[in-house]
């Protein structure tokens, strides 16, 4: 197993079966997106857990792309209340990403499948969202991160292209 393994097994899971996934996972999973680094440490993550079936059901009609059979939602959102600059509320973005990503990573270490369905920029989609989940003005969804136990199966892979290398300057070939 190389370093890596590890990134790699992670695939965009679209079929779940419908066994719950723990307290326990749930909580390694926000704890893991939680140490996702933050800009100027400001952590304007919020994350709102979903495993009502009403709630999911809900969430599916109000996405496109969302349409995936998940016992657990974890919607990732970008607080802005308590962020003053202008500087600091652009970078709100960025942050949750982080840790959407670190949900991602843990839930492929885990053995749990997951899919990244994107809400922001979206404003349709975030109104939907928000309305859904009683979401207040000045907390903005970023995503839906549907996740269960997989069922289905991906190879691991990467999507790497030398092509998109550049040495020192854009335009330069990266050589190996």
């Amino acid at each position: 197993m190389t370093e890596t393994d590890w990134i790699l097994r992670r695939r965009s899971i679209r079929k779940f079966t419908d066994q719950k996934l723990t307290a326990e996972q749930i909580t390694i999973l926000l704890k893991a997106a939680m140490a996702a680094p933050s800009a100027m440490n400001l952590k304007p993550w919020k994350f709102i857990v979903v495993q009502d079936e009403e709630n999911l059901s809900e969430l599916r009609k109000a996405l496109p792309f969302g349409k995936m059979e998940a016992p657990c939602a974890i919607v990732v959102c970008g607080d802005l209340r308590s962020l003053k600059k202008v500087v600091q509320e652009r970078f709100w973005v960025q942050d949750c990403s982080a840790a959407t990503q670190n949900i991602l990573l843990s839930a492929a270490a885990l053995g749990l499948g997951s899919v990244w369905c994107g809400v922001h920029p979206i404003g349709t989609l975030e109104k939907s969202v928000r309305k859904v989940l009683d979401i207040p003005l000045g907390v903005n969804p970023l995503n839906v991160i549907l996740i269960g136990h997989p069922a289905e199966e991906k190879p691991a892979r990467t999507q790497y292209t030398e092509k998109n290398v550049c040495s020192e300057k854009f335009g330069n070939p990266w050589e190996q």
